[in-house]
C-alpha cells in the first residue's frame, strides 16, 4: 500500500505530480491537518484534490487529532515544541493522526511517500520511507515546473501560521494579510508560561516584532521542517 504523506506545500504538491507523469498511482493521499493552516493552504488543498479526482488519483483524505495544536498549546499555556528545539508538533499533529488512521482501516502492510526534494536529501533518514523526488533528481526548480506543466498554482509554503521557525517578513506579511491570525498567534505567545524563550520567535517575541516598523524583505521559502518525514 503506496500511501502519500500530503504536506499542501510546493514539494509534496509535485511529487504528486511526478508520481502521474511516471505513471504511477498511489493507493492512498493523507493530509494530516493540525487545524493551523493559512487559508491559502486550505484552498490549495482542494484545488489538488479536483486534479487528483481529474488524473483519476484517489483523493486527498484529511486526518487530524481531536484537539487542534493552537487548543493544545492554550490548553497547556505553551508554544508549539519546535520552539523550543523539539519536534513533538510534527510528531503528534503530522504522524501520529496519519498511522492512526491507517490503523483504524486495518492497513498494515504500507509504504509511505513523503516529499522531500534532491537538494534536501541529509534529511531522507529512513530507509524504510520512499523519497520519489530524489529519485528523479528533482529540486526546489524542478518541483516547482511541475507544478506549472500541470496547470496549478504554486502552492507556496504550507506552515502553521503560528509557527515559530517563520521568518521575520512572514510574520509581517501575516499581519498585512491576515491580522485575525496573527492575533490569534499573538494570544497563544501572551498566554504562554517562558522561561527558556521570549516567545514565538524564540529569541524575541512576535508582538515586539509586528509592533515594529513593518519591513518586508524577499526570502526564499524554506521549509519550516517541523515535519521531516519521520513516520
Amino acid at each position: 500500500m503506496n500511501v502519500v504523506s500530503y504536506g499542501a506545500g510546493t514539494n509534496s504538491t509535485a511529487m504528486l505530480i511526478g508520481l502521474y507523469e511516471h505513471n504511477e498511482r498511489p493507493d492512498l493521499i493523507l493530509f494530516a491537518d493540525t487545524g493551523g493552516e493559512r487559508p491559502e493552504t486550505y484552498k490549495h488543498l482542494q484545488i489538488v484534490n479536483d486534479w487528483c479526482r481529474s488524473v483519476d488519483f484517489p483523493l486527498i483524505v484529511t486526518v487530524r487529532e481531536t484537539e487542534t495544536l493552537e487548543e493544545n498549546c492554550l490548553r497547556r499555556k505553551a508554544l508549539p515544541g519546535i520552539a523550543y528545539g523539539f519536534k513533538s508538533c510534527s510528531e503528534h499533529y503530522k504522524a501520529r493522526p496519519q498511522k492512526r488512521w491507517l490503523k483504524e482501516q486495518g492497513i498494515k502492510d504500507r509504504q509511505f511517500l513523503v516529499g522531500i526534494d534532491a537538494g534536501e536529501s541529509h534529511r531522507a533518514k529512513h530507509e524504510d520511507i520512499r523519497y520519489p523526488l530524489i529519485e528523479w533528481d528533482w529540486g526546489r526548480e524542478e518541483c516547482i515546473e511541475a507544478i506549472q506543466r500541470a496547470g496549478l498554482p504554486q502552492p507556496g509554503k504550507s506552515a502553521c501560521f503560528f509557527c515559530p521557525s517563520s521568518k521575520k517578513p512572514e510574520i509581517h506579511k501575516l499581519k498585512a494579510d491576515h491580522p485575525d491570525l496573527l492575533e490569534r498567534a499573538l494570544k497563544m505567545e501572551a498566554n504562554a508560561e517562558l522561561t527558556s524563550v521570549k516567545g514565538l520567535g524564540r529569541s524575541y517575541a512576535w508582538r515586539d516584532l509586528v509592533n515594529g516598523p513593518d519591513v518586508f524583505v524577499a526570502t526564499p521559502e524554506i521549509s519550516c521542517m517541523c515535519f521531516d518525514g519521520d513516520i
